[in-house]
């Protein structure tokens, strides 16, 4: 009775389910999240930290194409391999025991990526809008006070692609009914013309055909330049249409010839202001693709890896026979050899490390790319928003088998050059409504279905709100009202009001 009885101690057996992720994971989910100008920096950073890093050298290295099954599979075996090989425990660990110390004792050496735990927020690109980039070139040109404001009022008549779309007719209404500035069709026409000559090439264009145009003759006189001139201005009909057999036969161009200037004409951008008004303000110059994808003309769309500036690395051989040397015989090493073993092991691990992330990197980049090819293939050959389909990060992830982390991290900050310009990997994702029937339908296509409605509306009699809902449901789209409302809000167009010219 002597005992305190609120003292009582019991035990619990419980069982609980964590997670805890590794230093090559939190490595691989870094290197993941660069774009190629990113990760090249990296790269670099660590071959000036690391002596055991080296670039290998090869004889004829010859392009890896991501849309490679047989590339993809080696390099998943490869992968393999590596988690193997980090299973087993070498005779080096043996040696490295009798200093009393173990490898968890080690200090960080991956760029002190573990010594606060806190990933640093990455800058890509540009910090200014591409709007913002303009009036900076505008500040910069020879201009009055009127022709200023003109230029910057045209600026802002730009739409997402870059192109003008408003007429200059209902220009100089505008600035006449809303601004009181009365000007002329040959002054609107003029400063356009400057306009037009800023960066990029193709900006400020009124027409598809237009654009392309001033894009050619912003390149250097060549037979080839004058070839694409020809194309774009006299067989503009037969190229949008891909028929390149007329082409050939009217310009008398053999095969070769034809295959390199239908090379060059797919390097023109269709839409020179795609990264117009982005929330992180990238501009289109600073932007470097991570993949190139090419689509043939049968359908075919493949894709390779830009490897950009990053070299192919390797362990130091001076470094794997120092290891070597040091292994044979371990017990009659003396303090400073052990200590000399702990300083190469340590650096020969990070690099192994390091090369072995940016395989995973590669082949996660590759699978991802391919699962939003396989989904979004007829947008990849016809270039049309509304094909594309609803896609989500899920989808994706489970389609490669990689967790929807990973796709947020890849689809972020990455970006694919197209024949139809260059778009960031968030261009392809897209959520879906349900109709009351359970029929899927990809936003984008409904959005951009809106948007063609609109553009061919009778400016003088918009239609409501209503008769956008009726004319939606006549294309196929069976949506509310109120949905119809917040898709137009959405997409930046006002009411039926305010639309009226």
């Amino acid at each position: 009775m002597a005992q305190n009885q609120g003292q009582i101690q019991e035990q619990k057996l419980e069982q609980k389910l964590s997670q805890s992720i590794t230093q090559q994971q939190l490595l691989h989910a870094q290197l993941v999240e660069l774009p190629v100008t990113q990760l090249a920096d990296r790269v670099n950073a660590e071959m000036d930290d690391n002596p055991a890093l080296e670039v290998m050298q090869h004889d004829d290295e010859d392009e890896w194409d991501g849309s490679n099954d047989d590339e993809a599979a080696a390099l998943e075996e490869d992968y393999d391999t590596t988690r193997e090989r980090e299973d087993r425990q070498s005779a080096l660990d043996e040696a490295l025991a009798s200093l009393g110390r173990d490898d968890e004792e080690l200090p960080v050496y991956q760029n002190g990526a573990q010594n606060d735990g806190l990933r640093e927020e990455m800058v890509y690109g540009d910090t200014l809008s591409f709007y913002d980039q303009l009036n900076e070139q505008i500040g910069l040109m020879q201009l009055t006070e009127r022709e200023r404001y003109i230029m910057e009022y045209l600026v802002g008549s730009l739409d997402d692609d870059g192109l003008l779309h408003k007429s200059l007719d209902n220009i100089c209404d505008e600035l006449a009914i809303y601004h009181n500035i009365d000007v002329t069709m040959p002054e609107l026409s003029h400063v356009l013309g400057l306009l037009q000559e800023m960066d990029p090439p193709g900006i400020g264009a009124r027409t598809l055909q237009e654009s392309l145009l001033l894009q050619i003759r912003r390149k250097d006189p060549s037979h080839v330049r004058d070839l694409m001139e020809r194309v774009i201005r006299d067989f503009f009909d037969e190229f949008t249409k891909k028929h390149w057999n007329k082409i050939q036969a009217a310009l008398k161009l053999n095969d070769v010839q034809a295959k390199a200037l239908q090379k060059e004409l797919h390097k023109l951008n269709p839409k020179p202001g795609a990264s117009m008004g982005e929330a992180m303000g990238r501009s289109l110059q600073q932007i470097t693709p991570d993949f190139i994808v090419d689509t043939q003309d049968d359908g075919t769309v493949t894709f390779t890896l830009n490897q950009g500036d990053v070299p192919e690395l390797k362990v130091s051989q001076s470094f794997a026979d120092s290891m070597k040397e040091y292994q044979q015989n371990p017990e009659h090493m003396s303090r400073q050899a052990k200590e000399a073993l702990l300083y190469i092991k340590k650096k020969v691990d990070s690099a192994q490390s390091f090369i072995d992330a940016i395989r995973m990197r590669r082949r996660t980049l590759t699978l991802t790319m391919r699962a939003i090819i396989q989904m979004q293939h007829q947008f990849f050959v016809d270039g049309d928003e509304a094909s594309l389909q609803p896609m989500v990060l899920r989808d994706v992830a489970e389609r490669t088998g990689l967790d929807s982390s990973t796709i947020s991290r890849v689809s972020n900050s990455k970006y694919a050059q197209t024949r139809w310009g260059t778009f960031p990997l968030r261009h392809f994702f897209s959520d879906s409504y349900t109709t009351e029937s359970g029929e899927e339908m990809s936003t984008r296509r409904i959005k951009a279905t809106l948007r063609d409605i609109i553009d061919n509306e009778d400016k003088q009699h918009p239609l409501s709100d209503e008769a956008l809902t009726a004319m939606l449901a006549e294309k196929g789209y069976p949506i509310a009202r109120r949905t119809v409302a917040k898709y137009r809000e959405q997409s930046g167009l006002p009411v039926a009001r305010l639309r009226k010219k």
